[in-house]
């Protein structure tokens, strides 16, 4: 499939297959990009995505061959020899790789990076070429450009490096800008930021973008075009509003069912999210369904959580200041709340504002300077360490990222056994069964206790983080940012088995997140916070809606997407 546009194509790619050894990731894929267009590649982790980007950017690892042909303003970058080919890398073709922190280098000061890519490929001078990189820096609005120049990667925030590493792609005004991931790990305002910063770089640099990205939000407010791959295959070509009005393809229909965006308000209350189901073909290829998003027989969650009783979780004016280099940074300031049981409460906020620190504090991580906790009734705030046993049993976290919070050298069964031993006075026979009807709770077989956590894909690894909160049956769990680093489809799983187990267990949740569609679904009532502090409380709704403090209204405008006409997403769909 093809899209015709009247634009001189800057890229071309033809019948592209990318090999890993013998094993092809990509199969004979096609498609263009004109002069200052934005196509944007969406699909699943593993689809292919970054490897057809690493193929046209010449940045294939040494097991990797591409065959067919890629074309660069006409020429065709698969027959150019090496040399060749690095004169057009990083000067006509620049690439925004996903995570900066580990692409920049760390012994390097920022100056010694960008100007490494100005003396390979302009004639300027060791001065010129710091002046050009502060010229760079203010480009994409870094304040103290001067002074960021000496400073390393580490002393910069996310937002920083993500534009460090703009300014670095852009250096010498590439007509083809290759963007990976470029705001997956940043919050709300800063990723609108960055798109709002992309957006000017095309028009005033006249610049092509090939966006890889698997939020749709991003896609509908950026891209012109879209390429929805799977498996290495495109499946569909349609041109943004093409593709939100009318998908073709179920794979198509699936993720923006999948997804929730600003333009599709939804809530855990009145519907699940749709889940895309795939079976191989014996021939090859795939069939595709979705799965019923109507409520489950007897999960009609209508009402909200009952508040008769005495609040699960009572905080009373926390407050915690850290000490960086003898300046006083006040991270928490007299924070008040509560949570009821059975209830999510949602906290979101910009990167830095504190909701980290305060669920650290709620889970006696850190301790406060000052205010006091009640948990079930009794004040925890001066227990020891000892005394809070039985409050560690009763209150577990998911962290954002299940393969660092996992032991990798412990099996599965040998990481939910720990928790155990630790906390239930069981013997081996009991914790065995417990961690496989933990297991089968969260929608993993049973094998899985003999596997380690690197042979699972990431939305199986979080659901065994879940399953090892979830092993003692606590009643306080604190998400912190669990679906962030997720696909589309595979967050609509790990939220919809939240919503479910909520049910079956009667859990509490505290929910963290940057993401404010996903708060909008998950959430009964919400706490926004800014620099330390509430700036508001309401319901989802409510703070949708009718928001009372700026800020919020500022956190909702920044979240990506455009209204797009509603779409009818059938309950299952098959190709």
């Amino acid at each position: 499939m093809s899209i015709v546009t009247t634009r001189a194509p800057v890229l071309g790619v033809e019948d592209l297959v990318v090999r890993y050894d013998s094993q092809a990731l990509v199969h004979g894929i096609g498609f263009s990009v004109a002069a200052g267009e934005c196509v944007a590649l969406v699909g699943e982790s593993g689809c292919g995505k970054s490897t057809t980007a690493l193929a046209i950017a010449g940045l294939l690892p040494d097991n990797g061959r591409a065959e067919g042909r890629v074309t660069f303003e006409g020429r065709n970058l698969l027959t150019l020899a090496p040399r060749q080919r690095r004169m057009l890398q990083g000067s006509q073709i620049g690439m925004i790789f996903q995570e900066p922190l580990t692409s920049l280098n760390p012994v390097l000061r920022i100056a010694e990076q960008i100007t490494e890519v100005l003396r390979q490929h302009t004639a300027l001078d060791g001065h010129q070429a710091r002046q050009r990189a502060a010229e760079l820096l203010d480009r994409v609005h870094l304040p103290r450009a001067v002074q960021l120049l000496d400073e390393y990667p580490h002393q910069l925030s996310g937002g920083q490096r993500q534009r460090v590493m703009i300014a670095m792609a852009i250096a010498c005004n590439p007509r083809l800008l290759i963007a990976d991931e470029p705001t997956t790990a940043l919050d709300v305002t800063t990723q609108a930021q960055i798109l709002a910063l992309l957006g000017e770089l095309r028009r005033d640099l006249d610049m092509s973008l090939l966006l890889i990205t698997h939020d749709l939000g991003v896609v509908a407010e950026q891209a012109d075009r879209v390429l929805v791959m799977h498996d290495g295959h495109v499946l569909e070509q349609a041109s943004t509003g093409q593709l939100f009005s009318h998908p073709a393809h179920p794979y198509s229909r699936g993720l923006l069912g999948a997804s929730l965006r600003k333009d599709t308000p939804r809530h855990y209350r009145h519907e699940r999210l749709a889940e895309i189901r795939t079976t191989p073909r014996a021939e090859g290829g795939h069939d595709f369904a979705l799965s019923d998003t109507a409520l489950r027989p007897g999960v009609a969650l209508t009402a909200e959580p009952a508040r008769n009783d005495a609040p699960l979780l009572a905080v009373r004016d926390l407050a915690k200041t850290f000490h960086r280099g003898g300046e006083p940074l006040a991270a928490v300031r007299g924070i008040s709340f509560d949570l009821w049981r059975g209830e999510t409460l949602g906290l979101v906020g910009q990167s830095g504002c504190g909701k980290s620190t305060l669920g650290k504090l709620v889970l006696r991580l850190l301790r406060e300077d000052g205010g006091a906790l009640s948990f079930a009734g009794q004040d925890i705030t001066e227990l020891s360490d000892k005394q809070l046993k039985p409050f560690r049993r009763q209150a577990q976290m998911v962290f954002q990222d299940p393969y660092g919070s996992l032991n990798p050298r412990h099996t599965v069964g040998e990481i939910l056994d720990a928790v155990q031993r630790l906390h239930l006075d069981l013997d081996r026979t009991g914790r065995q069964r417990a961690a496989r009807e933990m297991l089968d709770a969260v929608g993993l077989p049973a094998d899985s206790l003999q596997r380690y956590p690197h042979e699972f894909s990431g939305g199986q690894r979080q659901r065994i983080g879940i399953a090892r909160a979830l092993v003692l049956r606590p009643s306080l769990i604190i998400c912190d940012e669990p679906v962030s680093a997720l696909d589309v489809s595979v967050q609509a799983q790990v939220l919809n088995l939240l919503v479910d187990l909520r049910q079956a267990y009667g859990l509490s949740y505290l929910f963290i997140s940057h993401d404010l569609s996903v708060v909008r679904y998950i959430a009964d009532r919400v706490i926004v916070m800014q620099a330390g502090r509430i700036a508001e409380t309401g319901t989802s709704e409510q703070l949708w809606q009718a928001p009372q403090h700026p800020y919020t209204r500022s956190l909702i405008d920044a979240v990506p997407g455009r209204a797009a006409p509603s779409l009818s997403i059938p309950d299952v769909a098959v190709a």
